[in-house]
């Protein structure tokens, strides 16, 4: 016991001039800070405030602070709108800035700018956008959005919105729709090529646009046909929020199963009938049109080679999509190294071009919109029909 006190007591003796004083222990925090007792400001009873200094360690471990909305933040991060390093919002490294119409969608900072979020005027930014930006935690949660009672479309149509529903329409309408493959073919020759006439590409991922069915006109819309109009599910689905985690955009899946067998969409049928022909209605909608596009497709190729004389193809990984293939090898044609766009559309095949890319650029048109894809095929197929002689009965095709 008394060896134990005198190692005490030895201890103290060398430990103790080392010990900071509580005096001391807020100096040294102070010039941490940058700020010392001497210079401090004081208050009027004359004592010196000294700011609180987070030490560089302490009693605490950063992983088990509660933060709110962390698992929210988490999720974001992961998803497709916070990758940077992704396509849609590298594309415009090398030039160092994003033009100001893709900067709406392209770039938190562009986007705020257009719905005058940021304090300026609404409308395309001003100036290009510096790149690096992405669908930031802002372009959803900011209070302003909610004054956004309406949206724009290509089309001309004003579609009311509420809340961040603002956000999701403003990005996923596309940028064209049926009135500017309209204004482009004006009445020309229905299957004569015009050098004038270019592909128009609905833009990517138009879930909005195919949403809002013949209501909000994305898709070529045929003079004389009737079109569905915004597909409407049963509630609670109303809105993008009720099927998809606006954080991770990931599919809830388990809503489906509130009237469907099925938590799997691509399984989902609205329809005991067969559109595409097969008579096979076991499987989801979603077969009958990828079916329908592939069949488009196909005929989009077969009529540029027997009607137009100058085969194409359809390269989904460069643009503008479409290239020339003279000699019918599957393979576009090049010059000086690079592709060749295709450069001998008719009024007809562009129109037919136009609405398989809308169909096919919204990858879940299938739930987006299925009734009024469909008819989009149909009528485009059925306007191929004719110039190839193919009997569209013996299709079995159902609009």
């Amino acid at each position: 016991m008394r060896n134990v006190f005198l190692i005490f007591i030895i201890l103290v003796f060398f430990v103790a001039p080392f010990l900071p004083s509580g005096e001391t222990g807020r100096s040294e925090a102070q010039e941490a800070n940058g700020t010392t007792p001497e210079t401090a400001p004081a208050t009027g009873n004359g004592d010196t405030i000294r700011p609180y200094v987070i030490p560089e360690g302490g009693p605490f471990h950063s992983e088990r602070i509660a933060i709110e909305n962390s698992r929210a933040i988490a999720e974001w991060h992961r998803s497709g709108h916070a990758d940077a390093a992704s396509e849609s919002f590298s594309h415009w490294d090398e030039d160092g800035a994003i033009p100001p119409n893709c900067a709406v969608c392209h770039a938190g900072a562009g986007f705020r700018a257009f719905h005058g979020l940021d304090g300026s005027e609404p409308g395309l930014p001003p100036e290009p956008v510096p790149t690096g930006g992405v669908v930031d935690c802002e372009t959803c949660h900011n209070p302003g959005l909610s004054r956004v009672a309406q949206i724009s479309l290509p089309s001309g149509v004003s579609h009311p919105v509420q809340g961040v529903e603002a956000a999701c329409l403003t990005c996923h309408q596309g940028r064209a729709s049926g009135r500017a493959v309209e204004a482009a073919i004006g009445d020309a020759p229905e299957d004569r090529p015009n050098p004038e006439l270019r592909f128009i590409n609905p833009h990517y991922a138009t879930a909005a646009a195919t949403w809002l069915g013949g209501y909000g006109g994305a898709g070529y819309q045929y003079a004389g046909r009737d079109y569905s109009g915004r597909f409407f599910h049963a509630r609670p689905i109303g809105t993008c929020a009720s099927c998809h985690e606006p954080h991770s955009l990931e599919v809830a899946t388990e809503t489906c199963l509130t009237c469907h067998q099925s938590g799997e969409p691509e399984e989902i049928r609205i329809s005991r009938h067969s559109y595409d022909g097969s008579g096979d209605t076991s499987v989801g909608i979603h077969s009958d049109i990828q079916s329908n596009a592939r069949l488009l497709m196909k005929m989009m190729k077969d009529y540029s080679g027997a009607i137009v004389g100058s085969p194409l193809v359809y390269d989904s990984h460069s643009y503008p999509y479409f290239f020339a293939d003279a000699n019918g090898d599957g393979v576009a044609d090049t010059s000086d190294g690079r592709a060749q766009a295709y450069a001998s559309w008719t009024p007809r095949l562009l129109r037919a071009a136009y609405n398989w890319k809308l169909v096919t650029a919204d990858p879940g048109v299938y739930v987006h919109n299925p009734p009024y894809a469909l008819e989009l095929l149909h009528d485009s197929i059925a306007d191929l029909a004719g110039p190839l002689e193919v009997d569209m009965d013996s299709l079995g095709l159902l609009r």
